[in-house]
């Protein structure tokens, strides 16, 4: 594993502080052109729909700017953001917006990694949860397994972002794990917030039942590939 001297408590604190604010900033944005009027057209989606594809471009920047900031600041969760983006620009929209905003940050957080090593990640994450993972480190069949992981619902996909830049896999093969292995993730999301957006509740509630059910059994599978690997290193 790459490691170089680590960052001071301090320091760890201005970059999450420093990365919170700019998220928050962004958040305030969000709410203020964006949240005010889905207040003002609760229950008329399709209004909605219309106030945001009029602001074009610019609502887009902002959204995805967001994604790309909740996956640097690894401790901000995404689930949220990614059923506002079903919510508010579809499910097809609003997943491609997610794989944009998540494909950034993650190849941003690599090439991050890639450059400041171990100090790096263990800013948002403890030594403890870093060795954890460890058993991709040596791992011959590497784009398989962190495939694999990045494939499973409910796995800790945030710590894995920077733990990969730690090994040896090709950047060209983390920009495919990030864009394909993260979809179905991402479409469960978007399409949940979608059917909330078109009053399609049931709908709603049974896509966001069966993706808690099925990351359930993605945390079982990720804590038995983790126990299995381990063993074989």
């Amino acid at each position: 594993m790459r490691d170089k001297r680590s960052f001071t408590n301090k320091q760890k604190k201005i970059i999450i502080g420093v990365g919170l604010g700019l998220f928050v900033v962004l958040s305030l944005l969000v709410a203020w052109f964006a949240g005010r009027p889905l207040i003002r057209f609760a229950g008329e989606p399709d209004k909605f729909r219309a106030w945001v594809d009029e602001r074009g471009l610019w609502a887009h920047i902002v959204f995805v700017g967001m994604v790309i900031l909740q996956v640097i600041v690894a401790i901000i969760p995404g689930e949220p953001l990614e059923i506002a983006a079903g919510y508010a620009f579809g499910a097809v929209e609003g997943t491609l917006l997610c794989v944009i905003g998540i494909l950034v940050g993650s190849v941003a957080v690599f090439l991050a990694v890639r450059k400041l090593g171990q100090r790096l990640a263990e800013v948002f994450f403890s030594l403890e949860k870093l060795k954890s993972v460890k058993f991709l480190q040596n791992e011959k069949r590497l784009t398989f397994w962190v495939f694999l992981v990045f494939f499973l619902p409910g796995t800790p996909k945030d710590l894995l972002c920077y733990f990969v830049g730690l090994t040896d896999l090709p950047l060209a093969n983390w920009v495919f794990i990030t864009a394909v292995a993260r979809l179905p993730s991402v479409v469960t999301s978007t399409v949940g917030g979608n059917a909330l957006g078109e009053e399609e509740y049931m709908t709603a509630l049974a896509v966001f039942l069966a993706t808690t059910a099925v990351s359930l059994l993605g945390v079982l599978a990720y804590r038995m590939i983790c126990r299995v690997r381990e063993k074989g290193n």
